[in-house]
């Protein structure tokens, strides 16, 4: 009897320690060694670079700084962040004993009357108190299962703001590079009206001095009035633009108008950028950490419906004191009782089964979104890349491609002045100018968009600031 009662305590400590359920390990995919036009070079934190400052453009360095601060879903993110910790909180304390104090007072006294008025009492008085005690004791992990979730969920949500900041980032940058195209774009379309009214004006006089026909002004005209359609609906996409930035700024509509339509250069990226290799991407890409983390979470779920097939067992207790005081005497009494209690599970018709497959299947689907998450990310940058150094090539054949027409206008107008060529050399000339500084235009813009692109892919500068979210240990 006595080896049973000592062996009983040792028993309940080896149980204790017993959790069942699947660990969580890191998940694993198969990756290329390098990307198709990148190296084998693994690349630094990219997290910390603040890879915007290539642009060399103070206002939108401003707007970054500014909004990383303000934006609402950032900031809507950090609150998911506060909550999943109460939820962590709330998981980390159930494994711990539950302690309920209550206490109650009541005065009570019986009046009677008439042939039962003999039996009235005295005034009493009774106080009551009641401390209780619970603890669950967590044999098959249970309780460990349930905070390795609420932890990993923790994990997900700190990644999660993140994702909120890299894609506030992808937003107001690109937001940003579209104003200033736009603008650009106004820029030229103006500097183009100026140049065919001066031809218009040209025209007439040579119409007066019979050297023009009235279909040549005519032919002036219509151009001149084309430019001027175009001119409206570019501001249009200007102002949706600035519209945008100031969204994402959480600011009024209004608030940033003034100051961008001051105008400035299209932002052109000189610098490089080191894409690193696939792997590096899952460790500075914070969508793929916080698929990380909700796979675990969803293997810890596994181990909580699985600790619901084996027995529980609950420790409790409770004492009550009570006081009863009348005028004629007055008198306590303490009750109290402890002991354990044993749920066992027998018969429920498979429904614990039927939860734990569904968590098994969660858990698959976790694991199926994380290397989907993977991939996409591959993808991302693999396209990026292409589009950066594609795109580059074709912003140095418009480049030259400008210039060209610039000059066969130059030529062009001033044969029409000494008589040398007719209008439509003109006319082309000036269709061609615009023409080619509209491409050059747009493709510097899917020049600076596919920049943008690549150093988001890539998990880049969302923690320039020392704003890394990096979950505390608990």
């Amino acid at each position: 009897m006595l080896k049973i009662r000592a062996a009983a305590p040792l028993a309940m400590l080896l149980l204790s320690g017993c959790v069942v359920g699947p660990d969580h390990e890191a998940p694993q995919t198969a990756l290329p060694v390098k990307f198709s036009e990148g190296s084998t070079r693994a690349a630094a934190d990219v997290t910390l670079a603040p890879w915007w400052t290539a642009f060399n453009d103070r206002r939108l360095n401003g707007l970054v700084e500014t909004g990383l601060s303000q934006n609402l879903d950032v900031l809507q993110a950090i609150e998911r962040i506060t909550s999943a910790e109460a939820n962590f909180e709330s998981a980390d304390s159930a494994a711990f004993p539950q302690l309920n104090v209550s206490a109650d007072h009541q005065v009570s006294k019986t009046n009677a009357s008439g042939a039962l008025s003999t039996r009235d009492s005295d005034t009493t008085n009774t106080s009551t108190g009641t401390a209780s005690v619970s603890w669950l004791i967590d044999l098959f992990g249970q309780y460990r299962r349930s905070k390795e979730s609420a932890k990993a969920s923790l994990d997900a949500a700190y990644a999660s703001a993140d994702v909120a900041r890299l894609t506030f980032l992808s937003s107001v940058v690109s937001a940003y590079v579209d104003a200033r195209y736009y603008q650009e774009r106004i820029a030229i379309a103006r500097k183009n009206l100026t140049s065919r009214r001066e031809t218009l004006e040209l025209t007439r006089l040579q119409l007066e001095a019979g050297a023009a026909s009235r279909l040549d002004v005519v032919q002036s005209e219509g151009l001149v009035n084309s430019t001027l359609a175009e001119i409206p609906a570019l501001e249009i996409s200007f102002r949706q633009s600035v519209h945008r930035i100031s969204l994402l700024l959480g600011l009024p509509a209004t608030s940033l108008l003034a100051d961008l339509q001051k105008g400035a250069a299209q932002p052109y990226a000189r610098r490089g950028v080191s894409a690193g290799v696939p792997a590096d991407l899952i460790r500075n890409r914070p969508d793929i950490r916080a698929a990380e983390r909700n796979l675990a979470a969803a293997t810890a779920e596994i181990g909580v419906a699985e600790a619901a097939l084996y027995p529980s067992i609950s420790l409790s207790g409770s004492i009550s004191p009570t006081l009863v005081a009348t005028s004629a005497a007055s008198g306590k009494a303490t009750s109290w009782g402890f002991g354990p209690s044993l749920d066992l599970p027998i018969f429920d018709a498979g429904a614990r089964l039927a939860r734990i497959k569904a968590n098994e299947a969660a858990a698959r689907e976790a694991y199926l979104a994380w290397k989907q998450t993977v991939l996409n990310a591959v993808s991302e940058v693999e396209n990026a890349l292409v589009a950066v150094s594609r795109t580059r090539q074709t912003v140095s054949a418009l480049t030259a491609t400008v210039r060209s027409y610039e000059e066969a206008l130059s030529l062009a107008t001033a044969s029409y002045r000494d008589g040398a060529s007719s209008l439509l050399d003109v006319l082309d000339a000036q269709r061609n100018v615009a023409s080619a500084q509209a491409n050059l235009a747009q493709a510097v813009q899917q020049l600076a968009n596919g920049y943008v692109s690549l150093n988001v892919a890539i998990g880049g500068g969302y923690a320039w600031d020392g704003a890394k979210t990096v979950v505390a240990s608990k």
